[in-house]
């Protein structure tokens, strides 16, 4: 018997005022899988992973989480269900250190009667730990994390979800501002999470940093479902040239050649 997606999605739809954000999009998550949601903006990703983080509610569909309907009111509620989410603009504090981040909002702590204070060597065993389970080396875990590149920040907070039991990790463009090498280091330990058993959700409008890593692919375009594929049944040619706009591309293509006389 087949287990039930961590996440499914049912014929979601989201309006705002007149505005339909979100119409009829259907997918599933499942654990060890990458589900890559792909779109160029305003296609709708954003407010897709918004109803899934808790952010906002959908407007129809469903959404399940383990089988089971669910409506989230707020971030928390879905952060219980083991759903967490990594922001492309990342929740840190720059000039606070690696470790302090990593343990904000989960922070060890000794009693000396009823004082607590923060017992900052247990936090920074957990963050180098953890991080070392991730294959992750930062030199210093002192240094503010503002100071470390944009590659190395969105690891952390990747090792962060991992750490602390996130069964579903959605990543909000994790690669957009970096160059080739830092998203190919952020690419690994996406797959370092599928593997450890995550369902991981991929946001982005890279199909090139989507199809090494992907297991299903959604497309969407102006909030409406373009299409929705296993790996198995699209290649990265024809992933591509539906991102591109497929006929749209091509007819641009023709009037270029018909205007553009050599």
């Amino acid at each position: 018997m087949t287990a039930d997606p961590l996440i499914e999605t049912v014929d979601i739809g989201k309006t705002y005022g007149g505005v339909m954000a979100l119409r009829d999009v259907s997918t599933v998550v499942k654990a060890g899988e990458v589900t890559c949601v792909l779109g160029d903006n305003g296609a709708g990703k954003s407010t897709l992973i918004k109803i899934l983080a808790g952010v906002h509610q959908h407007d129809s569909g469903e959404l399940k989480v383990n089988g089971t309907a669910v409506r989230f009111s707020s971030p928390r509620e879905a952060l219980d269900q083991g759903i967490a989410t990594v922001y492309q603009d990342l929740a840190v504090v720059p000039l606070m250190s690696v470790w302090r981040n990593f343990v904000l909002g989960s922070e060890p702590v000794r009693k000396y009667g009823p004082i607590e204070l923060l017992d900052r060597r247990e936090a920074k065993e957990i963050t180098g730990k953890a991080l070392a389970d991730m294959g992750i080396e930062i030199r210093d875990l002192e240094q503010p994390v503002g100071t470390l590149s944009g590659g190395q920040r969105q690891c952390v907070a990747i090792a962060r979800a991992v750490h602390y039991g996130a069964k579903v990790l959605i990543l909000d463009e994790p690669t957009a501002a970096l160059g080739v090498k830092q998203a190919g280091v952020v690419l690994r330990y996406v797959v370092q999470a599928r593997d450890r058993g995550l369902g991981v959700v991929l946001i982005t409008h890279n199909p090139h940093h989507a199809y090494p890593v992907g297991d299903r692919f959604l497309l969407l375009k102006r909030g409406a479902q373009l299409g929705s594929y296993e790996k198995s049944e699209i290649d990265l040619p024809e992933l591509t040239r539906q991102m591109a706009g497929g006929a749209e591309l091509e007819a641009l293509q023709h009037e270029l050649e018909r205007v553009v006389q050599p």
